[in-house]
């Protein structure tokens, strides 16, 4: 249930009781509970009110763990995840007021095991045609999602301004992984007439485009082809995002890329936690100096709570200024997350604007930065696209 500003301010100056059930669980848990931050009523109306005016953007999610519907073929990873659930999500973001988000298929899921570092890697290579016909299911269930109306449209920044009017979320595609592009460029434009706006070109297995980084690298950065392909992405369109992908890869795109680029979801390291995982300041600044944003992650990697997640933010915005910095939530397949339940979505500004932020600011972080990159894409004429 969407509630109006007007309804939650009469339910607010009435009875808590009337308020629906993930809208009482916000304001418990910002009162003390498992999201350690201390915001009253008037502070998370405050961040509702920012999401009322201003889109907001998940820039990378696995809603529901959609990607794994209509797997035929399981491996101990994808069995441990159990069924999809989508819907559930769908209905905590409209609670949540969530304008959209990146609905990001997984390339290499199906090759993923767990490693004895704790972490994830390919247990075995793609098989031939493997990893387009199992693109070709993800991008599947995305688009019968968004045409039985679950999810409304969101290929342009105009159809997620839609979104907002309208108090729906929007699916922005995207693909977590460039494996399914092989090596043949034209799929990257099949992929943008797909629907697809950004792709993580390299996830956990080391692929034809580069290495990621919790992997000994192969190759100092881009391979000669995966600089083809960030080439190609740059032409059609499809936003570059270089989360999970090591340093040499990420200079050796913000050397070529003619276009802004992101991290979609990471933290900086600091003095006492180094993970693999994290970035360096200078890893980040690489990428926001030619134009591209970072997006925060509430994982469980030097954070505890979400009021860790919300000093994480702080100081990514302090490294690299605030029209750099995005949100990308990780959600439903995130390491240990501190923020899981997209119905506590107006925390997020409500906590940016309770340490001193303003509202312009935080409609920034929030989606405005996002919305720049895309931007950039959509001006591509169907000549130049290819599609």
């Amino acid at each position: 249930m969407n509630l109006s500003r007007r309804a939650i301010l009469a339910s607010l100056g009435a009875s808590l009781a009337a308020w629906p059930a993930a809208a009482q669980k916000a304001i418990f848990d910002a009162q003390g509970g498992g999201t350690g931050l201390s915001l009253t009523e008037a502070q998370i109306e405050a961040g509702r009110a920012v999401l009322a005016k201003h889109p907001s953007v998940d820039i990378h999610a696995h809603p529901g763990r959609f990607f794994l519907r209509d797997l035929t073929r399981q491996n101990a990873t994808t069995r441990a995840m159990g069924a999809p659930f989508e819907a559930k999500v769908l209905a905590a973001m409209a609670s949540g007021q969530v304008t959209a988000a990146l609905f990001n298929c997984v390339a290499d899921a199906v090759l993923l095991e767990p490693t004895r570092t704790g972490g994830l890697g390919a247990a075995r290579e793609f098989e031939p045609g493997e990893a387009w016909a199992d693109y070709r299911r993800q991008i599947g269930v995305l688009k019968a999602m968004v045409s039985n109306g679950q999810a409304a449209a969101g290929r342009t920044p105009g159809d997620i301004d839609r979104a907002l009017k309208a108090h729906r979320t929007a699916a922005v595609f995207a693909v977590e992984g460039g494996d399914f592009i092989e090596d043949r460029l034209e799929r990257v434009h099949a992929a943008r007439a797909d629907g697809v706006r950004s792709i993580t070109i390299v996830h956990y297995h080391p692929n034809q485009i580069g290495d990621p980084q919790t992997e000994a690298p192969r190759f100092p950065g881009l391979t000669p082809l995966g600089r083809d392909i960030v080439r190609e992405m740059n032409r059609a369109g499809v936003i570059v995002d270089l989360a999970h992908a090591s340093f040499g890869v990420t200079r050796d795109a913000v050397a070529i890329s003619t276009r802004p680029m992101m991290i979609s979801h990471t933290n900086l390291k600091r003095p006492d936690i180094d993970h693999p995982r994290l970035v360096s300041v200078e890893h980040a600044r690489l990428v926001t100096r030619a134009g591209g944003i970072v997006g925060s992650v509430p994982s469980g990697i030097g954070q505890k709570t979400a009021a860790d997640w919300i000093v994480s933010i702080l100081r990514l915005i302090e490294a690299v200024g605030v029209d750099h910095v995005a949100i990308g939530t990780d959600m439903d397949a995130n390491f240990m997350p501190v923020f899981a339940d997209y119905a506590q979505w107006p925390l997020i500004p409500a906590a940016l604007l309770a340490r001193g932020l303003g509202e312009a600011d935080v409609a920034k972080v929030m989606g405005g930065n996002f919305l720049r990159l895309m931007a950039a894409g959509a001006t591509l004429t169907p000549d130049r696209a290819r599609i």
